[in-house]
């Protein structure tokens, strides 16, 4: 089968189109062909991790071993081992390849009681291959956050992966939707649900006078005292990955002024999802309460541009790679940017 392999840690050159053995299920495990997968900002840092990080990583969190990166797929299911009772032959199903990743590729084995559940019939392979990252962090979050109704939510760095689920969802859930970005994004954001919208390039959201219930900022570049300012007494400031200088003070004054106070402030770590949260989405986007957002797409053999395009480029929502042409025509019901 043919697969991206990470040849050589840092540039995207060192990401490669190569013949590898296919795999073959274990007793509790499925062999997927993969119809479209997307390329994410893990897959970014992984790539480009220098040692000793690269060690750190994978003792940390087990991450940086598999030379294929990947991580969000959806397909069909062409065989399953002798032990596995829940899914079959044939089912259409979407996925979290979890921390081994291995979907850049044309087929992956994964374990029946992983991440993995049925796509709905109406979600297109691409758009099912943009939800099981985005769309279960965001879900996450709003969970941490224990999001209520007619709370004033404020997501900074809204139009990306995590942030186009987060408006949603925190809609679904009654939120007051404020969405922060550049100028370009804005009507995107508009039209994804967000009630209100600023361009952070015209305006400081932290000197506005307004103040939010939860912040959720997935850019994380700015001091977390700023963020103070914007946050009510009782609110609640989440971080989700950015600059190094606010992650660390995340990370060190986050829980100090959260003890010392009534305001919560913190970096989110990764923890697993649940195979019902992927059924939830499902039933969101089936009900028309969630979408995805898809920017635009890249063949199999074009992963290296595609990661580039992630990095280095403006973009709104997902970049989503397509295995085998013909089955993964978009729909009227995604946003689509391309």
């Amino acid at each position: 089968m043919k697969a991206i392999v990470c040849t050589e840690y840092g540039p995207a050159d060192g990401l490669q189109l190569r013949e590898v053995e296919k795999p073959t299920p274990k007793d509790n495990e499925v062999l997927m062909g993969i119809h479209a997968t997307t390329v994410t900002s893990g897959d970014v840092i992984l790539r480009s991790l220098s040692f000793p990080l690269r060690l750190v990583f994978r003792f940390a969190f087990g991450l940086g071993k598999n030379k294929i990166l990947g991580h969000e797929l959806a397909g069909e299911i062409e065989a399953v081992g002798k032990a596995v009772e829940v899914f079959e032959k044939g089912d259409q199903v979407f996925a979290n390849a979890g921390r081994g990743g291995g979907a850049y590729a044309e087929y992956i084995c994964l374990p029946e009681d992983g991440l993995l559940a049925i796509k709905p019939a109406n979600m297109t392979y691409e758009e099912a291959a943009a939800v099981p990252v985005g769309g279960l962090t965001a879900l996450f979050l709003m969970r941490k956050a224990n999001i209520q109704s007619g709370q004033r939510v404020l997501i900074y760095g809204a139009s990306g992966s995590v942030g186009t689920y987060a408006v949603q969802l925190a809609e679904y859930f009654g939120a007051e939707v404020t969405g922060v970005d550049g100028t370009m994004k804005l009507d995107m954001l508009r039209s994804i649900g967000a009630d209100h919208v600023i361009d952070y390039t015209k305006q400081d959201f932290t000197k506005g006078g307004q103040r939010y219930d939860l912040i959720l900022d997935v850019v994380a570049r700015r001091s977390i005292f700023a963020y103070r300012r914007a946050l009510n007494p009782d609110g609640v400031c989440l971080f989700v990955g950015g600059s190094t200088a606010t992650v660390f003070q995340a990370l060190l004054l986050g829980p100090l002024i959260s003890r010392t106070g009534s305001q919560k402030m913190g970096i989110v770590m990764w923890k697993p999802n649940e195979r019902e949260d992927l059924a939830l989405l499902a039933e969101l986007f089936e009900a028309g309460k969630v979408v995805p957002v898809i920017d635009r797409r890249y063949p199999l053999s074009e992963v290296p541009e595609a990661l580039r395009y992630l990095q280095d480029e403006p973009h709104l929502g997902k970049i989503v790679i397509t295995m085998r042409v013909g089955v993964t025509s978009a729909r009227t019901t995604s946003r689509l940017f391309s």
